[in-house]
Parts: C-alpha cells; sequence; structure tokens
C-alpha cells in the first residue's frame, strides 16, 4: 500500500511540473517581442478620402453638411406604374428637384426635393400644391446638394 501512495505523489508531481512548463515558461519566453505593422496601400485612397470628406463640406458655410432635413410625399398609392408616371410629369415640370421612389407594403410612396428647413419645404409646396393634390411634407434624411464645378 506504501507504493501505491509514493507512486500516486510522484505522479501527482509530475502533473505539477507539466503543468508548470505548459503554463509559465511560454511567458517567460522572449520570443513574444513586439513588432511592427507595414502598411502597403494604394495612394489613391487617400485622395478618394480627401474627396470625399470635400463634397460633405457645404459650400460658403464651411461646415458639415446636416442630413437631417424635409421631403414632400406627392403620391401613395398601391399602383407602381401611376407612381412612375407622375414620377415623369413631375421631373418634366420641375427637372432641378430630384424625386425618390419608396415601396413599403402595399403601398408605393413618391417624395420629392431635399429641403434642409421646412420654410423651403412650405415654399415649394405653395408653388405645386394646384398641380398635384395630397401634398405633405415629412422629415428625412436628405441627399447633399449637387456639388458646384466653378
Amino acid at each position: 500500500m506504501k507504493k501505491a501512495s509514493v507512486y500516486k505523489a510522484k505522479f501527482s508531481l509530475m502533473i505539477r511540473c507539466f503543468l508548470f512548463i505548459c503554463i509559465f515558461i511560454p511567458a517567460f519566453c522572449t520570443a513574444q517581442t513586439r513588432g511592427t505593422v507595414k502598411v502597403f496601400k494604394d495612394a489613391r485612397i487617400d485622395s478618394l478620402i480627401a474627396h470625399r470628406n470635400g463634397l460633405k463640406s457645404v459650400k460658403g458655410g464651411g461646415g458639415k453638411f446636416s442630413s437631417q432635413g424635409y421631403r414632400i410625399q406627392i403620391f401613395s398609392g398601391a399602383n407602381r406604374k401611376e407612381a412612375y408616371n407622375i414620377q415623369a410629369r413631375f421631373q418634366a415640370e420641375y427637372p432641378g428637384i430630384r424625386t425618390y421612389i419608396s415601396y413599403k407594403t402595399p403601398d408605393f410612396k413618391l417624395h420629392v426635393g431635399d429641403f434642409r428647413t421646412r420654410l423651403e419645404a412650405e415654399k415649394q409646396v405653395q408653388d405645386m400644391k394646384y398641380r398635384y393634390t395630397g401634398l405633405y411634407i415629412t422629415a428625412a434624411k436628405i441627399n447633399p446638394p449637387k456639388a458646384e464645378i466653378q
């Protein structure tokens, strides 16, 4: 019986030594030094980032463009063809104003314009109220104005 307890003690000591070697020795190894990372990139990436930042800024104000604004909904209905017909008619009458068609079951909605303030949208509604019925202003994320080339 004494031999069994001696073997058990020796086995326990071997397990402890093995765990010490497996866990603590790698922590002290010098192979885990910090290295350097070299990034190779195309020079055009920087120019694209600069161009994108230039598009975000508003000319004259110098600040960043706010993406919150207003649009005017001029159509809401289940007929897709009618939505596209109204969009074509609107674009012929107002070529400088952008149009957006969205579909949310079961309706197609036609929104127009990218107005920064509600007052701008209301002025446009006053101009359009005799041509279109059921106009109303909705708050939405708007696109930046088209860049002016000088």
